[in-house]
């Protein structure tokens, strides 16, 4: 991968290029999924980028109070989750979180704790929504449309990256299983415990043969066209689709909060060990490695 080709003056890395019109506008800032990228571009043997890309990439983050929990905010929880799948945050920490005290573990526990909290003190009057029914995140939805319910107009969306964090709110009412099952690691106790009563409480419409579908909004539950899926009436819509992009986090960060089998690999990763060192990481299980 010629990493440096998709680096921008600045540091940052772009995210896509076009045959017919060269790179596009967008480009990776900080925080979100794009952590596990830009140290893999920084460790590259052959094309690494320099090292400003980590301290472009850090520089955007927003640091808030969002229901309690101070973190680097950032709305859906894939962002918080997607990198910690392949890399063991626990323990090392960069410049940034030297500064605030905390490692990137920690940052992603207090991600799944306050958006709990959200759920349970539910603003927008969802139905469902609860201590145990819970997750944001990138997600297949009921339909693009706006739709009259008990009353009050609710606006509702196919796939949408939906999350709450401070300042930013997209939420139609559709429920993730992922977004919990990928922050196993981080809220062991409270993530099973979810998971069971998703599983419990919404049976076959949710927990199928491939285990969980991607999505449910139990606030749709009356009649009306869908996008995709199905509206199970008194109940809810259920998607029909898994996806495994959602599916993976599950399987994954339940086997590394159960064995660490992804995270003691990765740590053995040459080419992750030298981005996190480039990027400035040290401590934990990381000490002593960054020799170059």
């Amino acid at each position: 991968m010629e990493w440096v080709w998709f680096q921008r003056e600045d540091g940052l890395i772009r995210m896509a290029w076009y045959p017919d019109r060269g790179f596009g506008p967008p480009v990776y800032t900080g925080y979100n999924e794009a952590m596990i990228l830009y140290l893999l571009a920084l460790g590259s043997p052959t094309h690494p980028v320099d090292a400003r890309a980590w301290s472009a990439f850090t520089s955007s983050y927003e640091w808030a109070d969002f229901y309690g929990q101070e973190h680097v905010n950032f709305a859906p929880l894939f962002g918080h989750q997607y990198s910690h799948i392949w890399v063991d945050f626990r323990g090392i920490r960069d410049a940034y979180m030297r500064s605030r005290g905390i490692d990137y573990f920690e940052n992603s526990r207090r991600a799944a704790l306050a958006q709990r909290e959200y759920a349970i003190d539910n603003p927008n009057g969802w139905v469902g929504y609860d201590a145990n029914v819970w997750g944001l995140t990138a997600s297949d939805g009921p339909v693009g449309a706006t739709i009259v319910i008990d009353g009050r107009e609710r606006q509702f969306r196919t796939y949408w990256a939906r999350g709450a964090a401070a300042g930013d709110i997209r939420d139609d009412g559709t429920i993730a299983p992922t977004a919990v099952g990928g922050s196993f690691p981080f809220v062991p106790e409270l993530a099973a415990q979810a998971l069971r009563t998703m599983a419990e409480r919404y049976g076959e419409h949710l927990y199928r043969e491939y285990g969980f579908i991607d999505a449910f909004n139990p606030t749709l539950r009356t009649e009306h066209p869908v996008t995709a899926g199905e509206i199970v009436p008194g109940v809810g819509w259920f998607d029909d689709q898994y996806l495994g992009i959602d599916q993976g986090p599950i399987v994954l960060m339940i086997e590394n909060y159960r064995s660490e089998l992804i995270w003691r690999l990765m740590r053995n990763n040459d080419y992750i060990v030298r981005g996190l060192c480039r990027a400035g990481f040290s401590g934990g299980w990381l000490e002593g490695r960054c020799t170059q």
